[in-house]
C-alpha cells in the first residue's frame, strides 16, 4: 500500500530517463553550517500582529526547522550571538595582522641589524602615518574589497541575529523552554513539542500533523539529495592521477560548490527550498537541461578559478592562526586521523542529523584508529628509527650544551633547529609500531562497521590486506592530509568541476528527474529519503519479500535499488531513533521480518552442525567483540538459547566471562534446567512486536511495562544530551528485545540501547547479505574496492527502463 501523502510519479513522465536522445551527442555524458538556507524572499513566516507568539502559517519551514535545530544544538540566542560577533572579530583581525605586519614593523630594528638591542616594541614599530604613507594602490584595493565584505558579513549576521531572536521567542514561547534548559532537553523532545504546536498553531497549513519524517525531510533535504548523489556516484570525489595513481577527495570547499551550483545558486535545479524548476517536469528538454546545467558548472569553475589566489592565501593564513597554538604544544596532532568529508558522506544515513551522524563516527573512532595504526611498513620502520636515531643524537648534544651554557640557545637558528628535529621525531614515531600491540584487524573493522553501518561487505575476511587497509584510509585521514587537502582546495576545486563534474551534467538532470518525488506538506524530496523498501530496497539486502514490484531483469531491480543497503539500514536507524514514528505498511513488514528471521536463526543455530552457523549467531559473536557490555549480552543471549558447539566457544574467547541475564525467564531457564521452546518464544516476541507496533500508531496509547525504563536515565551521555540519540528511554521495540527475552533491559542504559540495537542489526544485515553475495561469486568484487567505484550508468538495461515507475496517490 503507498502512502497517501506521496506522489510517486517520477518527473520523467513516465518516459525513461536513461534513453539515449536523438540529440544526445550534443552533451558528452559519462553546507552543513549555512544557517539559513536560501530562500524565495525575506518574509520567514506571516503571524497575526495582535499576537505574536503564534506561528499559523510558516511560508518556509525548510528554514524554520534547520534554525530550530542549529538553535538547539548551539547551545540558544547567546552562543549564536557571540559566535557571530567573534566571526566577524576573527576577520578584521587576520587583515589587520597582515596589514601590520607588510608596512608597520621595522625589520631592520627587529632583527637587530641597526647595532643596537631592542628595548622596547615602540623600537621596532611605525607610527600610524608612517604606515599608512607606505600603502600602494594595490594595498588601498585590497583594503576596500575587505571593508565591503567585512560589511556585507556583518549585515549578514545582523540579519541572522533578527532570525534567531524571532527563535528564542518561538523556544520561550511557543515550545515553552528557555534558553537555560536547552543543554538538558534532547532533540527527540523538541521534536515531540512541536509537533504539539503544529497541531495548535498549523505551522504547516497543508497537513494537519507533521510527522518525524516530515521534520527530517525539511531540515536535510538537500543533504539526503548528496547523499544519493554519493551512492550513485555522481560526485566528483574520485580521480585517477598519473604516477600518483587514485585519489579520493571531498574538501568543503568542492562541497559548498556543488552545493551551490545543484541547490541554491541562481539557475540551480531548485527554484526555491521546497521545489524543482518547472522544466524538469518535462522529459522532451533533458539535453537543454543539461547543456544549462553545464555552462553553470563552467561559470562556477571560472570564478573559482579567478578567485583561486585570494582564497588559497586566506586558507593558508586562516588555518595557521587556527592551529598554531596546538601544534606548538602537541605537535603529534597532525598525526592523528580523522573522518573525511568523502567518509562522512559516504557512511551517511537518509533521514540523519549531524550530531546523530556525529555520535556515531565518534564511537567509532577507536576501533578505527586502532585498526589503521595496526599497518605498517617495514621499509618505513626501518627509516624511521635510523631517522629517530640520528635527530635524537643531535638534539641531545644541543640540549646539553645549553644546560652547559644557555648562551648556546641564542646562536643563530638554534631554536629553528630544535623545532624541526622535534617534529621529524614526532613523525618518526608515528611510523614505529607499537611492539605490545595485538594484531586483530578483523574484530577491529568489524567493531568499526557495528558503529558506521557501511562498509563494503566484500571487505570480510579482507581486514588484513592493504588495499582494504588503503580503501578505509579515504574513510579515515590523517589530520595533516585532512588540512592539506583543504588549503590546496581552492587551486583543485575548478579544474575537478571543468573536467570531473561538469561531464555529469547529463546524468545529474536525468538523476532529479527520476529520483524526486513529491510529499505532502513537504514539496519535493528525494525518493531515496523516503526508505520505501519496495520501491528503493535491494532484495539482497532483505529477508522477508516487501511484495516489490516485479521488473523484467534482475540487473535491472539493481537500478532501482540503493547501493550498499542504504535504504534497509536507514530504515532501521529512522525508527529505532524515531520509535514513535507511524510506519508504512512496507516497512513495518520490513522490520518483522528482521526480528522474526533473527529468532529463527537462533532456532537453526541451536540444534547445526559445528560447520553451519547461523547468520543470527555470526552477529552476535561479532556483536560481542565491540566491547564488554556487548559481550556480556551476546555469551547470555547463547547460554539463554543453550546454544552450544563452536558458535559458543568462539563467542567467549574474545569476550569476558557471561554475564546471567536477568528477569524472570532467565531464573525460571536456569532452575529447571531446561531449553526454550523457541517456537512458542518466537510467537510470543513477534505478537509482542505486532501489539507494540500498534500502541505505536496511536499516540495515546501507553508503552508496555515491558518497555519502560525502571533504571534512572542517565543524561551525562558522552557527548552531551543535546547530541544523544533517539529518546532518551530507549526505543519501544527492537531486535535486542526480541532475541533477549522480555521484562529485561541487559544491563544497558535505555538511552544505549538504540546503539547497541543498531550495532546488531547492522552487523546482521550484513552477515545475510555475505552470505547472499557468497552464493553468488561472479556478482563478487574484487577484495577491497568498494561499490564507490561502479557507475550508476553503466548498464544498457539501465537505459532501457525508467528507474521508477508512475504510481498516483
Amino acid at each position: 500500500m503507498a502512502n497517501p501523502d506521496v506522489n510517486y510519479k517520477s518527473l520523467n513522465d513516465g518516459g525513461n530517463p536513461f534513453r539515449k536522445d536523438d540529440h544526445s551527442g550534443d552533451i558528452e555524458s559519462p553546507n552543513d553550517n549555512e544557517d539559513t538556507p536560501r530562500t524565495s524572499g525575506i518574509m520567514i513566516h506571516i503571524v497575526p500582529e495582535t499576537s505574536r507568539a503564534r506561528w499559523n502559517h510558516i511560508e518556509d519551514l525548510d528554514s524554520f526547522f534547520t534554525r530550530m535545530y542549529n538553535y538547539h544544538q548551539k547551545h540558544g540566542f547567546t552562543v549564536i550571538v557571540m559566535d557571530g560577533m567573534f566571526q566577524l572579530i576573527q576577520f578584521g583581525f587576520v587583515v589587520w595582522v597582515l596589514t601590520f605586519t607588510v608596512y608597520c614593523i621595522e625589520y631592520k630594528e627587529l632583527f637587530g641589524d641597526a647595532g643596537r638591542n631592542k628595548t622596547s616594541i615602540s623600537d621596532v614599530t611605525k607610527p600610524i602615518g608612517e604606515c599608512v604613507q607606505g600603502f600602494t594602490g594595490i594595498t588601498f584595493l585590497v583594503l576596500f574589497i575587505a571593508t565591503l565584505f567585512f560589511m556585507v558579513k556583518m549585515i549578514k549576521m545582523i540579519y541572522h541575529i533578527t532570525q534567531y531572536s524571532d527563535m528564542k521567542k518561538f523556544y520561550n514561547s511557543a515550545l515553552q523552554i528557555e534558553d537555560s534548559e536547552l543543554d538538558n532537553i534532547t532533540w527527540h523532545e523538541i521534536k515531540k513539542k512541536i509537533r504539539e504546536v503544529q497541531s495548535e498553531q498549523h505551522m504547516c497549513i497543508d497537513k494537519e500533523q507533521l510527522t518525524e519524517l516530515d521534520i527530517y525531510h525539511r531540515i536535510l533535504r538537500f543533504k539526503n539529495y548528496m547523499v544519493a548523489l554519493m551512492n550513485k556516484n555522481l560526485l566528483p570525489v574520485r580521480f585517477r592521477i598519473p604516477i600518483l595513481g587514485e585519489f579520493v577527495s571531498l574538501s568543503r570547499g568542492l562541497t559548498y560548490n556543488i552545493d551551490f551550483i545543484l541547490f541554491r545558486g541562481p539557475g540551480s535545479p531548485f527554484q526555491n527550498n521546497w521545489q524543482l524548476r518547472d522544466d524538469y517536469t518535462q522529459r522532451s528538454n533533458q539535453v537543454e537541461l543539461a547543456q544549462r546545467l553545464s555552462k553553470q558548472i563552467m561559470w562556477v569553475a571560472i570564478a573559482n578559478l579567478i578567485l583561486a589566489p585570494v582564497i588559497f592565501l586566506w586558507q593558508c593564513i586562516y588555518f595557521s592562526f587556527q592551529y598554531v597554538n596546538i601544534l606548538k604544544k602537541e605537535p603529534g596532532a597532525l598525526g592523528m586521523r580523522t573522518w573525511s568529508n568523502y567518509g562522512r558522506l559516504y557512511l551517511r544515513h537518509f533521514n540523519e542529523l549531524e550530531h546523530e551522524l556525529d555520535a556515531r563516527l565518534n564511537r567509532a573512532y577507536e576501533p578505527a584508529d586502532r585498526y589503521l595504526s595496526s599497518f605498517s611498513s617495514p621499509i618505513m620502520n626501518v627509516i624511521a628509527k635510523n631517522i629517530l636515531f640520528l635527530s635524537g643524537g643531535i638534539l641531545f648534544l644541543i640540549l646539553a650544551l645549553g644546560i652547559y651554557d644557555e648562551y648556546v640557545f641564542q646562536v643563530e637558528h638554534v631554536l629553528t633547529i630544535i623545532a624541526v628535529l622535534t617534529g621529524i621525531g614526532v613523525v618518526c614515531r608515528t611510523l614505529i609500531p607499537d611492539e605490545n600491540r595485538i594484531w586483530c584487524p578483523e574484530q577491529l573493522l568489524t567493531a568499526v562497521l557495528a558503529h558506521v553501518h557501511y562498509l563494503p561487505s566484500e571487505w570480510k575476511c579482507f581486514a588484513h590486506t592493504t588495499q582494504v587497509q588503503q580503501e578505509f584510509g579515504h574513510f579515515f585521514q590523517f589530520k595533516a592530509a585532512h588540512l592539506l587537502n583543504e588549503i590546496c582546495s581552492p587551486l583543485v576545486t575548478p579544474f575537478i568541476l571543468l573536467f570531473v563534474f561538469r561531464p555529469k551534467a547529463l546524468e545529474i538532470v536525468k538523476f532529479f528527474r527520476s529520483f524526486t518525488v513529491t510529499v505532502k506538506g513537504v514539496g519535493n524530496v528525494c525518493s531515496f529519503a523516503q526508505m520505501d523498501v519496495r520501491k528503493h530496497g535491494n532484495p539482497e539486502w532483505q529477508l522477508l519479500n516487501v511484495n516489490k514490484e516485479k521488473v523484467p531483469a534482475e540487473e535491472e531491480a539493481q537500478h532501482y535499488a540503493v547501493e550498499n543497503g542504504k535504504t534497509e539500514l536507514s530504515l532501521v536507524h529512522f525508527t529505532l531513533t524515531n520509535p514513535e514514528w507511524r510506519m508504512p505498511p512496507d516497512a513495518k513488514h520490513f522490520m518483522k521480518g528482521i526480528r522474526k528471521n533473527a529468532m529463527q536463526d537462533l532456532m537453526r543455530a541451536k540444534t547445526s552442525e559445528l560447520e553451519n552457523n547461523t547468520a543470527m549467531a555470526e552477529s552476535l559473536v561479532s556483536f560481542g567483540t565491540i566491547g564488554e557490555e556487548y559481550s556480556s549480552v551476546a555469551n547470555s543471549i547463547f547460554n539463554n538459547h543453550h546454544i552450544v558447539g563452536s558458535v559458543i566457544g568462539r563467542s567467549v574467547h574474545p569476550m569476558r566471562k557471561p554475564t546471567p541475564m536477568a528477569g524472570p525467564s532467565a531464573a525460571a531457564a536456569a532452575d529447571s534446567g531446561r531449553t526454550f521452546d523457541f517456537e512458542q518464544m518466537l510467537q510470543q516476541n513477534l505478537e509482542d512486536a505486532s501489539t507494540t507496533t500498534e500502541q505505536e500508531n496511536d499516540d495515546d496509547a501507553p508503552v508496555p511495562a515491558m518497555h519502560r525504563s525502571t533504571a534512572p536515565m542517565d543524561r551525562s551521555v558522552r557527548f552531551g544530551v543535546r547530541r544523544s540519540e533517539g529518546r532518551p528511554e530507549g526505543p519501544a521495540d527492537s531486535l535486542l528485545y526480541s532475541i533477549y527475552g522480555l521484562d529485561t533491559h541487559m544491563g544497558f542504559n535505555p538511552a544505549d540501547l538504540t546503539t547497541a540495537d543498531m550495532c546488531l542489526s547492522t552487523l546482521y544485515l550484513h552477515e545475510v547479505h555475505r552470505r547472499r553475495m557468497k552464493a553468488r561469486p561472479a556478482r563478487r568484487n574484487l577484495p577491497g574496492r568498494t561499490n564507490t567505484t561502479q557507475s550508476v550508468i553503466t548498464s544498457n538495461v539501465a537505459e532501457s527502463t525508467p528507474l521508477l515507475h508512475t504510481h498516483r496517490s
